[in-house]
């Protein structure tokens, strides 16, 4: 593995090349190295030596390259080669990236690419694209091996030695009837360590945890989880074997949503990374920003409309911020538990009131706890006991406004069929700002006599 220093140190030698023309040793100086490493030196080099880079490299090291990127990046690196070419790159890569990026690539493109394809390879993919996201069938991968339940384990054998390179995982073969349904199971290592005249079926596990291809990604995961399996097959509506989902692949798309999430609930593009450029990113983060500084002018119409309050009472003014901070933080809390839980399982109308109540009493609970001690505070530090009246009720009263508003708005995005992440920490913080100061303000109005 290369630190980034010494990827950097390469991209120049790579320019250096190039600038003599040395193709040949370009590839020769990029042999054997890691895949991030690979697209590391791609993403450091300057623009105008990229096209030529990837016209001139290894289609294996280029399906490397590809892979390491993001989806904007991959579109741009795939553009710089032509169609011709990126065809052929995109018949190395695995299922998933393929799946991902067929879907943003020119259909005009992809009838090409599924055209030079086998006639069995194209019909997959096309049937792969037409499950929705984050279901089995999207994610499923066709590199297995599957078998007749009535050969022996000798006939078996020597068809997996045949396939073994077709196949991405050999943990598992699949058996299969005459009718193509799915009948069992055996590991490879059972097969091995099998007498040769023994029949598959009758030592496959019938024992076995299938899915359909809309099963959801959560479910997946807890089901690969559950039963620690490295792989689990999916079937149709008829009960045959479509393809399989391993582990690993789970896992990476797991990772992939939750750093989307995160970028979702900090309303940063998810196509924001260390190398994007400055303008690009400010293009991209400025629409939900600007969005929030409108909104955040709200605030500033409440605390016009209680002026004479503020004037009355400036002690006041001290606690705003601690009111909408606090506010805005157990909203976002909140946000962060039901957007969790929502990526990692259904949640009906019974689930969704139990956690609105469950949320509800935590609002409860820690407005009590805060509200008694910040009141108690304002009361020694101010020396008026209506005072803390005003700032303890307020804060017990936003809490629980703060945590319902985090629990409730993605519930309800959800509900709609929108990503709930998109109800992203700013939004609930500035929504939750505008409530906070009102009932604070509410409030001290109320009081104003007591606090004159």
């Amino acid at each position: 593995m290369l630190n980034d220093r010494e990827c950097e140190d390469l991209a120049l030698k790579v320019v250096e090349c190039m600038n003599g023309e040395k193709f040949e040793e370009v590839n020769d100086l990029l042999k054997e190295k890691h895949p991030y490493n690979l697209s590391m030196i791609f993403q450091s080099l300057p623009e105008k030596y990229r096209a030529p880079f990837l016209e001139h490299l290894d289609d294996s090291m280029i399906a490397s390259i590809i892979k390491k990127l993001s989806t904007t990046q991959q579109m741009e690196a795939l553009g710089k080669i032509g169609p011709d070419k990126a065809n052929k790159i995109l018949a190395l890569l695995d299922g998933h990236i393929l799946a991902h990026l067929l879907k943003v690539y020119p259909d005009v493109h992809l009838k090409g690419y599924l055209s030079g394809l086998g006639n069995e390879q194209a019909d997959f993919i096309q049937t792969k694209l037409g499950f929705p996201d984050g279901t089995a069938g999207r994610l499923m991968s066709n590199q297995y091996i599957a078998l007749q339940d009535s050969l022996n384990v000798e006939e078996a054998i020597l068809q997996v030695r045949e396939l073994a390179f077709y196949s991405e995982s050999l943990h598992y073969i699949y058996l299969l009837n005459e009718n193509n349904h799915l009948t069992g199971i055996i590991a490879y290592r059972d097969l091995v360590i099998a007498a040769q005249g023994e029949k598959l079926k009758d030592i496959m596990n019938r024992q076995m945890i299938c899915v359909s291809a809309l099963t959801k990604r959560a479910e997946l995961a807890r089901l690969l989880q559950r039963y620690d399996l490295s792989a689990l097959p999916v079937l149709d509506e008829e009960g045959c074997l479509i393809g399989i989902i391993k582990f690993e692949d789970i896992i990476k798309v797991l990772i992939h949503e939750a750093s989307e999430d995160y970028g979702k609930l900090s309303t940063a593009s998810k196509e924001i990374d260390f190398q994007t450029r400055p303008l690009t990113a400010t293009l991209r983060r400025l629409p939900w920003l600007v969005a929030l500084l409108f909104i955040g002018l709200v605030s500033g119409s409440i605390i016009a409309k209680f002026e004479g309050t503020l004037e009355q009472v400036v002690a006041l003014a001290f606690f705003m911020p601690l009111i909408a901070g606090m506010t805005g933080n157990t909203g976002t809390q909140s946000l962060a538990v039901v957007v969790r839980g929502l990526a990692e399982q259904e949640v009906g109308l019974k689930k969704a009131v139990k956690l609105l109540l469950r949320e509800a009493w935590v609002g409860v609970m820690i407005g009590i706890i805060c509200g008694l001690s910040i009141a108690l505070i304002a009361f020694i530090w101010q020396g008026n006991l209506y005072l803390g009246i005003v700032v303890g009720g307020s804060l017990l009263l936003t809490l629980i406004i703060g945590t319902l508003a985090g629990t409730v708005i993605p519930l309800i995005l959800y509900k709609f069929g929108i990503d709930p992440a998109v109800a992203s920490g700013p939004l609930i913080t500035t929504i939750n700002d505008i409530f906070s100061l009102f009932v604070y303000f509410s409030i001290a109005s109320f009081f104003l006599d007591k606090l004159v």
